[in-house]
Formats: structure tokens, sequence, C-alpha cells
């Protein structure tokens, strides 16, 4: 474990993250059109899984760069069930009874959780006024993006369980976000293609268990799995760790911010979706809070590229 070193690139990884992740709601709905939630969740993990774990065979199938103990292996079979079937679960379950809205802003409140966790358990990752400030001007710029309704009753039962199942899946990202910083050198493309490896061990069976055997899905819907399962999932996995193992949970998690305001300008340039009145406002807001809590590494980037 090293201490965090955000630079250019980061901002640049952050960034591509965010838009894929943004653009996943998306291809998520073509391929609830002929699937379940639950198989969804299976399929898209287990095409990950597979393709990562074949380039990491290929690779030498390296994992800790020295002699792991227990306890972290301990740590990276938490992290694999926590990062990807546990959350992926936890949100399908809750969609079923809470507005989208709210499914959404709840996971902008992965970097609020992240905050604390960090300052205790990771070193060079203190809390500070402008982390703080930043963060709170954040949340309430994706609020205003998302509006009042967010937190409107959906009228539906459960929906009090609903929201805690939304709430769980932004806790589990926090914490294994975290935990994924605190394990030892490790080989970023094994450390990805494992957690998939494990999350697909627990997702299949809760998938049996609660929706039974999967339908028979149509070519729509099997190109829409595989880019779930190669983009969003794989590549994005990678990317997730690489950001986290080199500038830290607190940085990773401002793309919880990104990706509501990536949703918005894509629903509105593809699907020709309306773009709320408050997006401009909603905007500055994110970016003046990303700002302020990163404004340390802002300003070493910006004296480097003067």
């Amino acid at each position: 474990m090293t201490d965090p070193q955000i630079t250019g690139k980061s901002w640049a990884m952050l960034l591509v993250l965010g838009l894929v992740w943004g653009a996943t709601f998306m291809v998520i709905e073509i391929a609830l059109r002929g699937i379940t939630p639950f198989w969804l969740a299976a399929a898209r993990i287990g095409f990950a899984a597979a393709l990562l774990v074949a380039v990491w065979l290929l690779r030498g199938a390296r994992l800790f760069h020295g002699p792991a103990r227990l306890a972290d292996w301990a740590t990276l079979g938490f992290i694999g069930i926590f990062s990807t079937a546990v959350p992926f679960m936890l949100l399908s379950w809750g969609q079923k009874t809470v507005t989208s809205g709210f499914a959404g802003i709840s996971m902008t409140t992965v970097a609020i959780m992240v905050l604390p966790l960090a300052h205790f358990l990771v070193p060079g990752e203190r809390l500070s006024a402008g982390k703080v400030g930043g963060f709170v001007i954040g949340f309430a710029g994706v609020a205003a993006l998302i509006g009042p309704g967010a937190f409107a009753s959906s009228g539906l039962e459960g929906e009090t369980a609903g929201r805690l199942a939304c709430l769980g899946a932004a806790a589990c990202y926090a914490v294994s976000s975290v935990q994924m910083q605190r394990l030892p050198p490790v080989d970023p493309i094994g450390l990805a293609a494992v957690q998939l490896l494990l999350g697909t061990m627990v997702v299949i069976p809760m998938a049996l268990a609660f929706e039974g055997i999967p339908p028979v899905p149509d070519s729509t819907t099997l190109s829409a799995l595989a880019v779930l399962g190669l983009v969003p999932t794989a590549a994005a996995t990678l990317l997730r760790v690489t950001i986290i193992r080199s500038a830290g949970s607190t940085f990773m998690s401002l793309v919880n911010y990104i990706v509501p305001v990536v949703s918005v300008i894509i629903g509105a340039v593809v699907l020709a979706e309306p773009v709320p009145g408050s997006f401009v406002m909603a905007l500055g807001l994110v970016l003046a809070g990303m700002g302020l809590s990163q404004w340390p590494s802002l300003r070493r980037l910006l004296r480097r590229l003067g």
C-alpha cells in the first residue's frame, strides 16, 4: 500500500470511467427487455470474469508481488464479493420499489461514505475542510440535477427496504474501495479478474435461487450483455482498480458525481430526452465540488501544464 499519487493521468482515467458508467444505463435498459435483473448481473459479471481471467492467465496469472498474509487473502475475498455481486444484486432488487432518481442519487453517497473510512484506514487520505466542503457541494449538485422527485415516494410496497438496499449497495462500493487500497502490491489485472470471478461464484447461485432458470435471450439482448460485460464491467473494473491503487479511494469516489451528469447529456444527445432546467447549475456545483475537494492535486497539475 502506497500513498495516493494524483496526476493528470488519474484525472483522465476518472473522466473515461465516468463516461463509460454514465452511458451504461442506456444499454442496461435494452438488456432488461429480454432478461431478468439478477441474471443480467450474472451474465454481465460472468462475461467480464471470463475475459479478464483469460488475459490474466496469458500474462502468467501473477497476483501478489510478494508473500501475502492470510489477512490479505481474506481482504481479497471480501473485495470480490462486495465490489461486484452484492451491490449489483442489491441495486437490481432495490429498483423494483424505488424511483430511478433515488437509485441514482444513492450512488453519490459513496463519496461521503469513503471520506471517514479512508481517513481512519488509509495513510495519506486524511480528512480536510476542503475535501468535506467539496463533497458536500458536489452532492448538492447531483441532488439539483436529479431534482426533488428523487426523494418522492414510489407508492410501492416495500419501498423503505428498497431504499435501504440502494444505500447498502453504495456502502458496499465505499468499503470495498477502501479495502482495495489497503492491499499490498498486486497485479491490477489479476485483482480485477479475481474479484469478478468471486462475484460470479456468488451471483449465479443467487440468480438461480430467486429467478430460476434464465430465459433464452434474443440476439439484441445477447449483444447488449456482451457490451455490458466487455466495457462497463471488464474494462471499467480494471480501470477502477488502477485508479484506486494509484490515486486512492477518495479520489475514485468522485466518479459518482460525474456519472449522473454524463447520463443526462447522453440521454439528451442520443435519446432526445429533455434536459432539466437545473442542469447548468448542477454541473457547476459538481465541478466546483470536485475542484475544491482535490484542489492541491489540481494546483500541482496546472503548474506542470503551465
